[in-house]
């Protein structure tokens, strides 16, 4: 008996030692699981980089494409330096309700935590590259290291603290105390899931403040009426790829924005917040096309870059409450970016007279600010259309008051900073070169070089006016070179001319 009773005891301890084990190893695969979530959504979110290189390369002038891709190559370079010496100690060390202080060039730093710093250092990095679209084709090359060295260094690590961090003022909010529930009390909180206000308020305001004390692209507005005067980018299908590229890697940066997925619930999240991302996209995308048909908002024509703008606004909008909406409240909430967008587009070119080349302002900052009230309005949790009480309402008013703060601070550093810069004459390229393209003078490597095409072969094919010689009777040569009446069958296009040319 005693020999049964001491095999029992034995196995029991070996029972408990095997439980201990595997709870160890649950909860050692519970960590590398978030941990490998955030390293491998960050890397699709640093993707965007690439993204916002192609969509300001195909809108800007070809002479000015290789200056546009060797600042979206750096942001990601300077974000690393001044995240890792500076920024992340600011947003999420230990400190005050106002910013972090420790940490800092990773000191006293785990290991575990350096895929938390990757993720953040990929957001730090997406809201310094905002600006770089805004002050295209005539920022000097060291205006746009000390901007982009700033931002990621202090401007937007201290708001990433106010709203992210455990300490931080808009993070802990307020306690109003009410009979609603059963403490009596409410707790009052900023809400920005993945960065409506943070990031892209940030950086779309940073974007007007330099593209406002840059001044204008030369020939932007016409001397006598101030009406702005078309300047096309070179390259649509560029400016495609990259909108292609950017709306893959918003996907990533709401979803991921969960912060983990080994806990129950974490897998449902990410995928509430990647469709509501997606879904916003979709209606953005449609109002914006079809609003610029209209005549009181566009050119009556179906624009590809206001539709992808409008992508982007909806799925900006949608970052604040993305994993807390209803289907069609994020649809709406994408409507809603879309009108931003257009209305801020319409504000900030023809009443500001501001030119910026990508409309990065309108996309970020019109985006991003209703993004962050549409939480107190549609948000099922606490948005004021559902829950109809002083939580909601409360919540609306603390959204708004830090949205305020956001843009208060990121506008008056940015204008002290900018301001300086052109004071010391550092932040705008000279005439001559603004005129003749960055490209050679700045950087030796045209994006373009004409010695580099053609060959030594000769020519085959048709021109379009020898293709029309052959299939009519008409000569090429008597075909109307400027307005075309061309048809093609029995569709017609009617010139300028009185006579139609029939295939």
């Amino acid at each position: 008996m005693s020999t049964d009773l001491i095999n029992l005891t034995n196995a029991i301890e070996r029972l408990e030692l095997t439980a201990k084990g595997l709870e160890e190893w649950k909860t050692s695969a519970a960590e590398n699981m978030d941990e490998m979530f955030l390293v491998i959504m960050g890397i699709i979110i640093y993707l965007m980089q690439g993204g916002f290189a192609l969509i300001e390369a195909g809108s800007v002038r070809s002479k000015n494409t290789t200056n546009i891709l060797i600042k979206n190559l750096l942001d990601s370079f300077i974000s690393g330096v001044f995240y890792w010496i500076f920024g992340y100690a600011f947003a999420f060390g230990a400190g005050n309700a106002f910013i972090g202080y420790e940490h800092f060039a990773h000191s006293g730093l785990s290991d575990s935590s350096y895929a938390v710093w990757f993720f953040q250092y990929v957001f730090a990095a997406t809201a310094a590259t905002i600006v770089s679209g805004a002050v295209a084709e005539r920022c000097d090359f060291i205006a746009y290291l000390v901007y982009s060295s700033v931002i990621t260094g202090f401007i937007y690590p201290v708001l990433t603290h106010w709203a992210w961090s455990s300490e931080g003022w808009m993070n802990q909010g307020f306690t109003h105390g009410t009979g609603d529930n059963s403490t009596g009390t409410i707790t009052i909180q900023y809400q920005d899931f993945a960065g409506s206000g943070v990031v892209h308020v940030c950086g779309g305001v940073a974007a007007f403040v330099a593209a406002t004390v840059m001044g204008p692209r030369i020939g932007r507005f016409d001397k006598e009426t101030g009406q702005p005067e078309e300047i096309k980018g070179h390259s649509v299908p560029l400016a495609a790829l990259g909108g292609f590229i950017l709306i893959f890697g918003f996907l990533a940066f709401n979803g991921s924005s969960q912060g983990s997925i080994s806990n129950p619930g974490d897998g449902a999240a990410v995928a509430t917040a990647i469709k509501n991302t997606v879904m916003s996209a979709t209606s953005g995308a449609f109002t914006t096309m079809f609003m610029n048909k209209l005549p009181w908002f566009g050119d009556r024509k179906w624009s590809f870059a206001t539709t992808l703008n409008g992508a982007l606004a909806g799925m900006v909008a949608i970052c604040a409450g993305c994993n807390q909406m209803e289907t069609y409240a994020a649809f709406l909430i994408g409507i809603g970016g879309g009108v931003s967008y257009m209305i801020t587009t319409w504000l900030v070119l023809f009443k500001l007279k501001v030119d910026d080349p990508l409309d990065a302002c309108a996309v970020h900052y019109g985006g991003g600010v209703w993004g962050v009230i549409s939480v107190g309005l549609l948000s099922r949790d606490v948005g004021i259309l559902y829950k109809w009480n002083a939580e909601a309402a409360l919540t609306l008013v603390w959204q708004i008051t830090s949205l305020v703060a956001i843009i208060a601070w990121t506008g008056a550093l940015c204008f002290v900073m900018f301001f300086l810069l052109k004071k010391f004459n550092l932040l705008r390229v000279s005439f001559e070169w603004e005129v003749k393209g960055l490209d050679i003078p700045k950087h030796g490597e045209p994006a373009y070089p004409s010695e580099a095409y053609g060959h030594g072969w000769g020519e085959k094919g048709d021109t379009l006016f020898t293709m029309v010689e052959k299939a009519t009777s008409i000569p090429s040569k008597s075909i109307r070179r400027g307005s075309s009446n061309l048809s093609l069958g029995s569709a017609s296009v009617q010139s300028n001319g009185t006579n139609k040319t029939n295939l």
